[in-house]
């Protein structure tokens, strides 16, 4: 469990310094970061269901679709911020292997 909680927050290889420290000490604790994960996921899903759901409203469903959609996937993207950090996060979204592949997804929503 350890090793996984290093890889994830991108401590695999380095040693502790002053700075680290300091970062350990103004961070979230694993438990809180795995609560904020499953919270803000469960929450992208039920938006992302209710958005399906609301499709089928007459008159304004589609733009309640796109609304409740589009904040459950932010959510559900979102919800990788408290396991991996922000920087971690976005370092590995725009590697050149992810590229398109977030652009594309940026674009989507």
């Amino acid at each position: 469990m350890d090793k996984l909680k290093r890889v994830l927050s991108g401590r695999d290889a380095e040693e502790p310094s002053g700075l680290a420290e300091v970062i350990d000490a103004t961070s979230l604790g694993w438990g809180t970061r795995v609560k904020g994960f499953v919270a803000c996921f469960a929450i992208g899903c039920l938006c992302s269901l209710l958005g399906s759901c609301l499709l089928w409203v007459p008159k304004k469903g589609l733009i309640l679709f796109a609304v409740f959609y589009t904040l459950g996937n932010i959510a559900s993207i979102g919800s990788t911020l408290f396991l991996m950090g922000p920087m971690k996060q976005l370092k590995r979204m725009f590697e050149p292997t992810r590229l398109i592949a977030t652009i594309v997804m940026l674009v989507s929503i």
